[in-house]
């Protein structure tokens, strides 16, 4: 069983590559240079006709979105921490958050790395950071109660779509890092030796 990763470093292949580390199973990374331009190119819209990273082949076939790529990961590699038990109350909750982060924080990101899909405004910038803040003042919260992961003691690949999903606030006017139970989650997923690797084999510098 050897998957097929198209990605782009720090990118929302990052989960999905961050996913197959932590089952262990072998995976070939292809390089998808987004500067050159090589997503829209002819060879790569035949994988992924949206023309986005990640694309991940699995059995010969092409399968993009990355929060569905790390359900599916966790289900096919159910001896790896990224799921809990089937049929147990915390993999409901897996399931929640994963779908909650791909619902709230994806979409929003969405528009405000490219506000020109959305005509933006000065008030719906500001509408969007409300929205992505308001999202870290509920994650914070439940954290600080439940923490320190999603699942309280028990880390999942839920929590590597969220640290994720906080690396990329990491220039926003006030980061996720500034929430401290979200600080403390992102300290203990970037000491996974996973993340560490991810580092090394992108290429990554800055948090």
């Amino acid at each position: 069983m050897v998957y097929t990763l198209y990605y782009a470093p720090g990118t929302a292949s990052m989960v999905v590559h961050l996913a197959l580390l932590e089952t262990g199973a072998p995976h070939e990374l292809r390089l998808v240079d987004l500067d050159a331009g090589a997503q829209r190119g002819p060879d790569y819209l035949r994988l992924n006709p949206r023309g986005v990273v990640p694309t991940l082949v699995v059995d010969g076939k092409p399968l993009s979105e990355s929060a569905a790529l790390l359900m599916l990961l966790a289900e096919r590699h159910p001896e790896s921490p990224l799921a809990p038990p089937p049929g147990t109350p915390e993999r409901a909750a897996w399931y929640q958050w994963i779908v909650y982060l791909s619902n709230t924080l994806m979409s929003a990101y969405r528009f405000w790395f490219y506000p020109q899909e959305l005509d933006e405004t000065p008030a719906v910038r500001a509408a969007l950071k409300r929205r992505i803040e308001g999202v870290w003042d509920l994650l914070d919260a439940h954290l600080a109660a439940h923490g320190p992961y999603l699942l309280g003691e028990r880390f999942s690949g839920a929590d590597l779509l969220l640290t994720m999903l906080m690396r990329w606030s990491r220039n926003m006017p006030r980061p996720a890092t500034e929430w401290p139970a979200l600080k403390r989650l992102a300290d203990l997923v970037r000491a996974r030796p996973s993340w560490k690797r991810l580092y090394e084999v992108e290429g990554l510098r800055e948090w």
